[in-house]
């Protein structure tokens, strides 16, 4: 039994050390994490205050070149006002001077007195002159750096008025350009105009026998019934006999209108004011009229017109003709109007 118990003791296992050891090294861990924080702490005021000294010098030494300034503009009034006294006190010598001359021309007894005052006053005459001169190097120094500083002033207004000058060189030049762009344009105007002309004359020749196609100020214009059906945008087989007559013209004026002019013709298509049901192919006169201006275009592509000289557009029912309600109104405001333009 004793033997039993003494064995069970025996097997008893001891956690205290190890935990002890555990904790020891914990701690540490976090004295160690504590060294480094304070470590980093002391260096990172230690920046912050060598900067804040830095930046206290720079200020320290902007507040000490301003007094320098300062005492140097108020040394410069000083020394001028030093060297008036001085040339007053300089004159003033000279007259006394004068004066012991004149008493020692007039007896001996005299002169002896006298040349002792004129000893004394020639040797304060030249300490006077002394500092004189110093006062003049003085100034002399500070017309020298207010002499720089004209000229740079000079040079800066020189800089300035050859800056001015340019401007308006360039001014002059842009205006001189700008009237022979003006020039350029209104003859590429009055060309294009002289086409226009030609070209209209050309078409009025062609299409002269319909009465359904005419032209209207700087436009020529086809009444829609001309070139469509009643509400479709498909040109019927008369259409395409007068659009291939309007496409021959513009394929000749293309070869004589000179490739620096940019020139188009526009297409616009208008429709009347009776507006649509919805439910067919097109909703709206917008769909309509610029459906019937694309066909054009389109026809006019197909026989030779380049297509960078067609524009197409359409204005539904909003740029009529002639005001009004009745079928005669109505069938001037539907119509295909050509327009030769700049681009």
């Amino acid at each position: 039994m004793a033997l039993a118990r003494n064995r069970r003791s025996e097997r008893v296992i001891d956690y205290w050390p190890g935990f002890v050891d555990a904790l020891s090294t914990l701690l540490l861990a976090f004295m160690f994490l504590l060294t480094v924080f304070v470590l980093a702490q002391a260096l990172l005021s230690r920046e912050i205050s060598g900067k804040d000294e830095a930046l206290n010098r720079l200020n320290a030494q902007i507040n000490e070149l301003t007094q320098l300034l300062a005492l140097e503009r108020t040394g410069k009034q000083d020394a001028e006002d030093q060297l008036l006294n001085l040339q007053a006190s300089l004159d003033a010598a000279e007259n006394e001077k004068t004066r012991l001359q004149t008493l020692l021309e007039q007896g001996a007894g005299a002169g002896a007195a006298a040349n002792r005052e004129l000893g004394a006053l020639s040797g304060a005459l030249d300490a006077e002159k002394s500092i004189s001169q110093r006062a003049l190097a003085q100034v002399e120094l500070l017309n020298q750096q207010i002499s720089a500083l004209r000229r740079q002033i000079a040079a800066l207004e020189d800089a300035l008025d050859a800056s001015e000058s340019r401007d308006r060189e360039s001014n002059a030049k842009i205006a001189d350009l700008g009237k022979r762009l003006n020039v350029a344009l209104a003859q590429r105007v009055q060309e294009l105009n002289r086409y226009r002309s030609d070209f209209f004359g050309r078409l009025r020749e062609i299409l002269s026998d319909r009465d359904n196609i005419r032209i209207v100020g700087d436009r020529f214009v086809f009444q829609a019934e001309v070139l469509f059906p009643s509400g479709s945008e498909v040109i019927n087989d008369a259409g395409k006999g007068e659009m291939k007559k309007l496409a021959d013209a513009i394929v000749q004026l293309n070869a004589e209108i000179p490739s620096d002019i940019e020139w188009v013709l526009r297409v616009d298509g208008h429709t009347d004011n009776v507006p649509l049901s919805g439910t067919g192919r097109f909703k709206d006169n917008w769909e309509l009229a610029s459906a019937r201006a694309t066909s054009v275009v389109k026809f006019l592509v197909e026989n030779g017109v380049p297509p960078n000289r067609l524009v197409a557009a359409g204005f539904g029912e909003h740029q009529p003709l002639e005001p009004g309600d009745t079928d005669e109104v109505k069938s001037k405001n539907r119509r295909i109007e050509l327009k030769l333009t700049e681009r």
